[in-house]
């Protein structure tokens, strides 16, 4: 007996849509950084060349948004808002960037009210919570800096205590490379998932196309979501977050291996399985040719860790992973091996009750009760409802 893989990839697609940002709150979200955004349009910053361009980046801009766990609770939702002055990066300095982004939003009497403590990069701006969900919108100051990667890349400040420098960034370059990666499966349940979004909030959208790109999810999409939240329910703490993957090395890891699956199940088996044949690195064995051949988790010969950043080659997501013995790099893979074994061994589990308490255990009580209904048991694992997907592009095609 087995779990029905026809339901139980419906069930992690439904608890993915759960922790999801809803229609109505993603509207609110985009109204409210649209009003921040025309107040940091209007001001008046030294040596611009012109209005700051105001665009979301992070989980929102790519669709992977899940509602955070935070002191073991649900907590608000993060949206990041980039904030670039066109302004030359030799003829200021992040200190003077961060401060009068800061001080512009000081000049708003309501987003002064609202706007928490300096950040390490961002200032953020804390909005209540309406029908138990709120949000928090980091604005990120920043400048062009097109010299040395790309067309979009940009610099962005970064505080150190109390000193403040440039780092290197490229949000909307990630944003293209992340979207090749999905286009495949995006054209195929654009439109079905385009009315069932309209069916649900017809008085947000009036229309099929009205509905907008970023609330349509595909099985990478769905797979990544079901991922972070597994991660955060795993490393819920002060202690433990200290370790846990961060989102672009889980996303980008995922955007990689992923070969346009047809079903959130498949997706995050064959992502999982992948990254759990990496973990002999940990302990400096060599891993399968197949595996090692697509380099995107490097141990190097000084004992650090290397993973890329696809825009921008000099930027290293695992730059901290040698640091208080390789904890990052063992924390990361011990996660995997929880993961494989929570979410994509569990398909051949043959007691549904205890498949179901664990399901609430890994994910969250709250996201996953309302669909264990979903959950069945087969003599043979059925296949899902697949989508067709030609000539799909290699996961390691640059």
């Amino acid at each position: 007996m087995m779990i029905n893989k026809i339901g139980y990839s419906n069930f992690l697609n439904n608890v993915a849509e759960d922790i999801d940002i809803p229609p109505g709150k993603y509207q609110q979200a985009v109204d409210r950084y649209e009003s921040v955004g025309r107040w940091l349009e209007d001001g008046s910053y030294l040596g611009s060349d012109g209005a700051p361009d105001i665009y979301p980046q992070g989980s929102f801009q790519l669709g992977t948004v899940v509602r955070p766990i935070r002191a073991g609770a649900e907590a608000d939702f993060d949206i990041d808002l980039v904030c670039e002055l066109p302004i030359n990066k030799d003829s200021t300095s992040a200190y003077m960037v961060k401060k009068m982004i800061g001080d512009r939003l000081n000049d708003h009497k309501r987003y002064r009210d609202m706007r928490d403590d300096e950040g390490k990069r961002c200032w953020t701006i804390i909005y209540a919570e309406q029908d138990g969900i709120g949000f928090h919108l980091d604005v990120l100051p920043s400048v062009p800096d097109r010299r040395y990667f790309s067309d979009t890349s940009i610099a962005i400040t970064d505080r150190q205590g109390g000193f403040y420098q440039w780092s290197a960034s490229d949000p909307r370059g990630y944003g293209k490379w992340f979207n090749e990666k999905n286009q495949a499966a995006f054209e195929q349940v654009q439109l079905q998932q385009r009315r069932s979004i309209m069916s649900k909030a017809p008085t947000i959208y009036l229309s099929v196309d009205k509905v907008p790109d970023q609330l349509v999810r595909t099985p990478l999409q769905r797979a990544i979501q079901i991922m972070k939240r597994h991660r955060d329910v795993k490393f819920n703490g002060v202690q433990a977050a200290k370790y846990a993957p961060i989102s672009m090395i889980v996303t980008t890891l995922a955007a990689y291996l992923y070969q346009n699956e047809t079903d959130v199940y498949a997706a995050l088996a064959a992502i999982v399985s992948k990254l759990h044949g990496h973990a002999g690195l940990v302990e400096n064995r060599s891993i399968e040719l197949k595996l090692s051949s697509l380099d995107l988790i490097r141990r190097m010969s000084d004992g650090t860790w290397y993973i890329g950043n696809p825009v921008n080659g000099e930027e290293n997501f695992a730059d901290r992973w040698h640091e208080d013995n390789h904890a990052r790099a063992r924390a990361f893979f011990l996660w995997i091996d929880a993961l494989k074994k929570d979410l994509v061994d569990v398909i051949a589990e043959n007691r549904l009750d205890t498949a179901r308490n664990q399901f609430k255990k890994v994910l969250g009580a709250s996201a996953v009760s309302a669909h264990l209904g979903l959950l069945s048991l087969t003599e043979v694992a059925a296949s899902p409802v697949k989508v067709t997907i030609e000539n799909p592009a290699r996961p390691w095609k640059p």
